[in-house]
């Protein structure tokens, strides 16, 4: 039985990149914000790693020092590497940062320490159990040892949100777009060490594996693929101890590399354009509003955005107008995200042949300097994917912005 009673303007359930962004941003308006995590931080999360540009802009815009992370790797650009054995080196500018690798162990609970410093009232180990949305102005919600009323709710819950499915918003058997495996590794000595590798292997495609460079000669080894139905789980477990032998993996690495610990999977949602945002006077972030990019698999960016779109939407709306909220968020999200996930659908879908990765490659590798720094920028989110069929969102500096901490 719970034996604490808060009551707080937005109630966060997530305390990781999405969760602590919304909190941070509602802080700074002056909102009470409750964050609740069934997990004690620090703890660590499966995934690449990978911060692209559209990450390093939220998280500049949040406060977040990167010196403060300690294993922050800042990334100058990315060797590509094409089903038949061509490799490309595609440079990033050096007028600020455009990609960077931290571990989300560290990453995590440096923002969840934001969002505490902001003003949030953290409670890590309280896991949700139950939400009552009966009442026209308040949710209340039942967490651990922990009563919570709030004049909203923020799910930032991952990929199987029990916020969603609470509220009967979710979708039974759903397994998520795309399949990742990760380990890290140490003693790399190869150019794993310090160079960001991205393989296209032919029996990965619809897919990629990768390797992404941390201090101390270390790496964060992975691959994931799309749910197309053609492998069962466990031939997709079957393909991770066989890769890494493969000789350009193994020569990356270097010969004296090591694999910590146990490898780690996870489901990745990437359906933005066919998921319920809202319900009520709850909003889904991050992996609970399915935001990942279906082309790359990449989510932290999207995450941070919808964070804090959650939140500017929260704010706009005021405690009395949950309609406005959700309608001013789902407006928000279809305009920042939905155009660039039509593309990478229609993109990934060509890449997903062994040609068509071949071809762009091809083309990337023809197109000189300035193509291939361009392509990088495009890679990394430095401005979304469809912007120039979205006329609504050119600006001035379109293409031509420095970096994030380029100050």
């Amino acid at each position: 039985m719970p034996l604490d009673h808060v009551t707080t303007d937005v109630l966060i359930v997530g305390g990781g990149p999405a969760g602590s962004a919304a909190a941070i941003e509602l802080c700074k308006a002056g909102r009470s914000v409750t964050i609740i995590d069934k997990a004690v931080f620090p703890r660590d999360k499966c995934c690449g790693d990978g911060l692209t540009t559209l990450a390093l802009r939220e998280l500049e815009t949040l406060g977040l020092d990167p010196a403060d992370v300690d294993d922050w790797f800042d990334v100058d650009g990315a060797l590509i590497r094409s089903p038949t054995g061509r490799e490309v080196l595609v440079p990033l500018p050096d007028d600020g940062r455009y990609a960077a690798v931290a571990p989300r162990l560290q990453l995590d609970n440096h923002l969840l320490e934001l969002a505490r410093a902001a003003g949030a009232d953290v409670r890590d180990g309280q896991g949700f159990t139950s939400i009552d949305t009966g009442s026209d102005d308040a949710v209340t919600v039942e967490a651990g040892d922990v009563t919570i009323t709030c004049r909203y709710v923020i799910a930032a819950d991952g990929m199987w949100s029990p916020v969603r499915k609470a509220v009967d918003a979710n979708e039974p058997g759903y397994l998520g777009e795309w399949h990742g495996f990760r380990q890290y590794a140490s003693n790399v000595e190869g150019t794993a060490a310090s160079q960001l590798h991205v393989w296209f292997e032919p029996d990965l495609l619809p897919g990629y594996a990768w390797s992404f460079p941390l201090p101390g000669n270390r790496a964060n080894v992975g691959f994931g693929v799309l749910r197309d139905g053609s492998r069962s789980g466990k031939e997709i477990k079957a393909i991770w101890p066989e890769l890494l032998t493969r000789p350009h993996i193994a020569e990356a690495l270097g010969p004296r590399a090591e694999l910590e610990d146990r490898h780690t999977a996870w489901p990745i949602p990437a359906r933005v354009d066919n998921v319920q945002l809202t319900a009520g006077r709850v909003l889904f972030v991050g992996d609970a509003a399915a935001v990942t990019d279906v082309m790359t698999g990449e989510g932290i960016g999207q995450a941070l955005l919808t964070g804090r779109l959650a939140a500017e939407a929260i704010i706009a709306a005021g405690a009395i107008q949950p309609t406005m909220a959700t309608e001013t968020y789902e407006r928000e999200v279809n305009h920042h995200l939905v155009a660039d996930h039509k593309m990478s659908l229609a993109l990934g879908n060509v890449l997903a042949k062994d040609w068509g990765a071949r071809g762009a490659i091809r083309v990337v590798e023809a197109s000189g300097n300035w193509g291939k720094r361009n392509f990088a920028r495009w890679m990394f989110e430095d401005e979304p994917r469809a912007i120039a069929l979205t006329p609504s969102r050119w600006h001035r500096k379109m293409l031509k912005r420095r970096g994030a901490y380029a100050d």
